[in-house]
């Protein structure tokens, strides 16, 4: 059994960590106009956010996750918060919190052997897809960027899960708002629903 102090260690660094990427989005975002035909700009929930990341870090250190391991995903927890933040403040994805995260962690695949860590991101191809058919207006190329590093950490299949989990969810929440024929940031949807698969005994 973990000892209570790691795990709240965890969560403390966790918390730092989600600190730290909301600090970056917010560097990212200044001084960017929001698209006039992407989704309204908004307020980052930051608090939910700090929360979110000490949430997973308890997480992963309360079922003794390596080092290694723990390092991948408090690198993954920055990404996803940085993305998640940079998609609602102004409707963008930065190419530096999913590209770089996705570089590393394949490097670190092809020296550990691991090839089914690239191979993963063939989760993202349906929405390579429909970016294409879109010409990157119903799914832009940030938020595919962001599902191949979602795939690459938690695996095909449960990417594929969580990401339809999210659709459904989106969609469920734009009809609430009546905003069905409006663009939606969809970072944040995903990155919840990537960032839930990781707090996952499994992972």
């Amino acid at each position: 059994m973990t000892p209570l102090w790691i795990v709240g260690l965890g969560g403390l660094v966790f918390a730092c960590a989600a600190y730290l990427a909301v600090q970056l989005g917010a560097a990212a975002c200044s001084g960017i106009q929001p698209f006039d035909d992407g989704p309204p700009p908004g307020k980052p929930p930051v608090a939910w956010l700090i929360g979110a990341g000490a949430l997973l870090g308890i997480a992963s250190a309360a079922r003794g996750v390596s080092m290694p391991h723990l390092g991948m995903i408090a690198l993954v927890c920055v990404a996803l918060v940085a993305c998640f933040y940079c998609d609602v403040r102004c409707g963008i994805v930065p190419d530096y919190f999913t590209l770089l995260p996705i570089g590393i962690i394949v490097v670190a695949a092809a020296i550990l052997g691991e090839w089914y860590v690239p191979l993963s991101m063939l989760a993202a191809a349906p929405f390579a897809l429909a970016a294409i058919a879109s010409k990157g207006r119903g799914m832009g190329w940030g938020d595919v960027k962001l599902i191949a590093l979602g795939s690459a950490v938690v695996g095909f299949e449960t990417a594929l899960l969580a990401l339809a989990v999210a659709c459904m969810i989106a969609a469920a929440v734009a009809v609430m708002r009546h905003r069905q024929k409006e663009p939606i940031a969809f970072a944040p949807y995903i990155a919840s629903a990537i960032g839930f698969a990781l707090a996952l005994p499994s992972f």
